[in-house]
């Protein structure tokens, strides 16, 4: 067994980076589970973000969000896709770099637009200036995902591209 099996790969990085997708391919290839905290949180409280977010608002979502991150960090072998915003909090990530390595999946804002112009299904983009609000958010966001990750991958590449470079990132630190 070497040391990389009882570490967890945490993807972070913008809407549209391929955090689900990546995670997915990552996943098969090494054998671990895949999890995506957006969609643990809504299994657990039995309810879609949206509505979590009307019902008791963005702190409670927030505390929901860190206790997702707490139990991901005690649970190993997994590929962990975090949502957008999570990684924007310091204490998400402290808890999941206890037991992980954290791989932001960069591209550059142009790239998400294009892959992200014509989505329906995510409610921060059905605004009339989607795309400002798009590459505002971007903005914010992007120092936040460089400070708190332990890796970066280009993610304007093919996910079959950025899965085998993480594993080779990955296989060059723990073995």
């Amino acid at each position: 067994m070497s040391r990389l099996d009882n570490v967890n790969i945490i993807l972070c990085g913008f809407m549209g980076c391929g955090k689900t997708t990546v995670g997915n391919m990552l996943a098969k290839k090494t054998g671990r589970k895949f999890v995506d905290t957006d969609r643990y949180i809504e299994e657990s409280q039995k309810m879609e973000i949206p509505e979590i977010f009307s019902r008791q608002g963005e702190e409670y979502f927030r505390y929901l969000e860190y206790r997702a991150c707490c139990d991901m960090a005690k649970l190993k072998k997994l590929v962990v896709s975090t949502g957008g915003g999570a990684l924007t909090f310091k204490r998400n990530a402290d808890v999941l770099k206890t037991t992980g390595e954290i791989v932001l999946l960069d591209a550059k804002a142009e790239v998400l637009w294009e892959r992200l112009k014509d989505d329906t299904t995510r409610p921060l983009l059905q605004r009339e200036n989607k795309k400002q609000i798009m590459f505002d958010l971007y903005e914010r966001r992007l120092p936040l995902y460089r400070e708190n990750a332990t890796m970066t991958v280009d993610a304007s590449l093919s996910p079959m591209a950025v899965c085998d470079e993480i594993i080779r990132m990955l296989l060059e630190k723990y073995v």
